[in-house]
This record gives structure tokens, sequence and C-alpha cells, in this order.
């Protein structure tokens, strides 16, 4: 049986390993970063994630996982809070990740660190990069560049407010932009935000004078983060990112792409790492079958393009002052639609990779 490359040892790249050696096949992943690294990810498990999890053999609760059955959106004083359709978890990527490579290994994949693959990397079979792209095979990406740029901090709260958190995640609303905060693994908070480039040039792109704005604008994000430890020594950054991209198939494609090299959806829907554990079962079904790759990269397109669609027009309400206004009063006069927003944007249960 010949060799199988996956180049990214990320969710996707490590999930398709796990599954791929379980079949017996001699996988080898590529992977960057020599050790665990924190990642720019609202690193939120909804129900399918830990489906996937759980078929490669993880269970994220072992993991510490904190358990997330509520969703809170807030904007000024304004405050909508409704359940979610499902038992959500928070967990970290420096937590996920390196747990899916051992697992990887566990399986009998070979895991190799820094190593970074390249378009002619032999037996290259698996795309798995995430937003980094290889020369030669990058991703034809829509519109113009991205306007929000977006940071990752953690933080120790104080006793008071990790209660107030625990078990919701919430995403605050504020001028040019949006945060997502709740708590993962070891109690430590995780807040998440996307800034319009315009807002953050009126603060010299000041982290510092960036955070007490958003402070000053909300009175929620200001108790919150009233008495916290940062947890890290500088916010991790990212800019460009291609909300709505979707790989068009071709007939001459031989890689499987997975993940955000295949779809990013808005991190207003929180379902990013579904998706790609999503891919990743789906392409190794696909391929197991014999299928080629446009195949897989059609079946993939027809799961995810609803989803990703509707989470796109929640995130352009969300961005700004008139949509968030919309948002939060129809909210207000009906939140179940929260409920039902939670559903529509995340892949149907009966597209899941069952077998």
């Amino acid at each position: 049986m010949s060799r199988i490359v996956i180049a990214g040892g990320g969710i996707a790249g490590a999930s398709a390993a796990c599954l791929l050696a379980r079949d017996g096949c001699e996988v080898v992943v590529l992977e960057r970063s020599l050790g665990p690294t924190d990642k720019i990810c609202g690193e939120f498990l909804s129900t399918e994630a830990q489906h996937y999890l759980t078929r490669v053999g993880l269970d994220p609760r072992a993991l510490g996982g904190h358990p997330i059955t509520n969703v809170r959106l807030v904007r000024g004083d304004m405050v909508v809070e409704n359940a979610l359709p499902f038992r959500g978890l928070g967990l970290s990527r420096r937590v996920l990740d390196e747990a899916l490579l051992r697992q990887a290994e566990r399986s009998g994949a070979t895991v190799m660190r820094g190593v970074t693959a390249s378009e002619n990397t032999p037996e290259l079979r698996f795309l798995a990069t995430g937003k980094h792209d290889l020369r030669g095979l990058k991703r034809d990406l829509p519109g113009g560049p991205e306007e929000l740029v977006g940071f990752k901090m953690y933080y120790r709260l104080a006793p008071s407010e990790r209660v107030k958190l625990s078990g919701a995640v919430e995403v605050i609303l504020f001028r040019a932009g949006y945060a997502g905060l709740q708590l993962v693994e070891a109690g430590r908070a995780n807040l998440c935000l996307l800034v319009h480039r315009n807002r953050l040039a009126e603060l010299c792109g000041n982290w510092d004078a960036l955070l007490a704005a958003l402070c000053d604008e909300s009175a929620h994000l200001r108790h919150r983060l009233a008495g916290a430890e940062p947890l890290l020594d500088r916010p991790l950054t990212i800019a460009r990112v291609p909300y709505g991209f979707m790989y068009r198939p071709a007939a001459a494609d031989t890689l499987f792409r997975l993940g955000d090299q295949a779809c990013v959806i808005p991190s207003f829907s929180g379902d990013g790492m579904s998706m790609a554990l999503h891919s990743a079962a789906l392409a190794v079904r696909i391929s197991r079958e014999g299928g080629a790759p446009p195949r897989y990269h059609e079946r993939l397109r027809r799961d995810v393009a609803g989803p990703i669609r509707r989470a796109m027009g929640l995130y352009r309400l969300g961005r700004f002052g008139p949509g968030q206004m919309f948002l939060m009063h129809l909210l207000r006069l009906w939140p179940a639609l929260m409920r039902m927003a939670a559903d529509a944007t995340r892949v149907a249960d009966t597209a899941w990779v069952i077998d």
C-alpha cells in the first residue's frame, strides 16, 4: 500500500490521519509547529464536532472541555439569552490539536514536527494547512481584502465573573465588530474579537487602547474583565480571514482539501471546528471507497453551502450598528430564533459521516 502524506496537523489533518491509520494505511503527517501552540479560534465544540472526535477515539470532556448550554447576545445594556439546541464544550486548540496528534500516533500514523510541505512533496494526498496556503496551491479567495482584524487573549477571570460566565458562550456586539467570550479547560476564559481595521487605526493599532475602548463601550465586557489576569504575553492576531470561502472543485484535482482549505464559515456561527472535522471524515470515507477529490469536494460543498450562506447573513448583521440593533430587537421579540440560528448554521445531522 502506498504512503499517504497529510500536510498540516491541525484538527482536520490529525483527525484524517487517525481514520486513515486505523484503516491500515501508511500515513505521514507533516506539521510545521514544533510543539503545542495557541491558535486564533473560538474553541467551541458543537454536538457534531463531539461526534467526530468520538469517532477517532477522543472524549473532549476527558480533556477538560467546559460544558456550554446557553448562548448570550449582548449589545450595550441589552442582553438576550437562550438555551442552545445541544450541549457544547469549550476546549482550547492547544489541548485539542495535541491530543489529536497523539491519537494519530497511537493509531499508527507518523507525525513529523517542524516540517513544512510544498506542492512538490511526494505522495501528498490531503491538504490541511488551515489558513496557511502552500505555494502553488493557493486558494482562490473571494472578493477584496477583508476589513476585519482578529485578536485572541486568554484570561483568568475573577471568581465571581467566572461563575457568571460558566455554562454560556457570550457574543458581545460593539461598534465596528464583535467579540466571543467563553470558558475552556482549567477555568480559563477565551476572548476572541473582530474589529474593523479603521477603528483599530484610530487607536494606532494598540491592543491595550482597543480593549480599554471596548470596555468603555460595553459595561458587560468591563465587568467580565474586572480584575482579570491576562494569560498570554500579547494577544494573537490575524487579518484577512476569508469568511464565506468554499473551494470550487476542478476535474484535475488530485488533493483532498480539508478544513479551512476547503471552506471557511464566519466565526459568528461558532461552527468552524465541526466543519473541519466533517471535511476530514468525509474525505477519508470517499477516499476509502475509491472516490477522487472532485467527488469529495462536490459533496462537501453540498453539505456546507447552506450553513455558510446563513452564517454569512448573521455575520453581516453582527458587524455594524444598524444590523446589530435590528438583530437585538428581533431576538428580544423572538428569543427562540437563537436556537434556530444555531441549527441553521450547522451541517445537518443527515449529512454526518456515521460509519
